[in-house]
């Protein structure tokens, strides 16, 4: 048996999961900058940086998924064997856990930092690198499924 279902479901897993906690993320801040922007349209562009800020998570499974698709013989690459989808599967699991929680994390982090920015200009640096401190757990978890993703050709399990 080969492990191509095994490593579409850990496509799919990292993409999904990942791109919901980006979702949830985005649509949050957006709904608060929405209400800035109703009262000063003068600060889009400010708001639209704090708001897209949740936004990477999804970038991240997506290339994670898409690594694994090209591996695993959908895009280019060779069938995996049973072990080397499951490594698939379990690398699949860091970004797309780790970037919903995060992504979960950092909207209502750039809520919260659209809300303190609305009231003073003076504290968008402020927000930026509170929001961005959310982003170093998506950073961790891209990195290890990245490693993982790229690691398992090589393996023979």
């Amino acid at each position: 048996m080969n492990g191509l279902f095994f490593a579409l479901l850990g496509a799919s897993i990292a993409t999904a999961l990942a791109g919901f906690g980006s979702a949830k993320g985005v649509g949050s801040a957006a709904q608060t900058a929405m209400g800035v922007l109703s009262e000063d349209s003068s600060k889009f562009g400010k708001m639209l940086v704090l708001t897209l800020l949740p936004g990477t998570q999804g970038l991240y499974g997506f290339i994670v998924g898409f690594l694994i698709l090209v591996n695993c013989g959908v895009l280019g690459g060779n069938l995996p064997s049973a072990g080397q989808g499951l490594a698939y599967l379990g690398a699949s699991l860091a970004i797309g856990i780790g970037g919903m929680v995060s992504g979960f994390a950092q909207g209502r982090a750039a809520v919260s930092g659209i809300a303190m920015s609305a009231k003073d200009d003076k504290n968008f640096s402020k927000a930026m690198v509170s929001i961005t401190l959310v982003e170093i757990y998506a950073l961790l978890s891209f990195i290890v499924s990245l490693l993982v993703v790229i690691t398992v050709p090589n393996i023979n399990v």
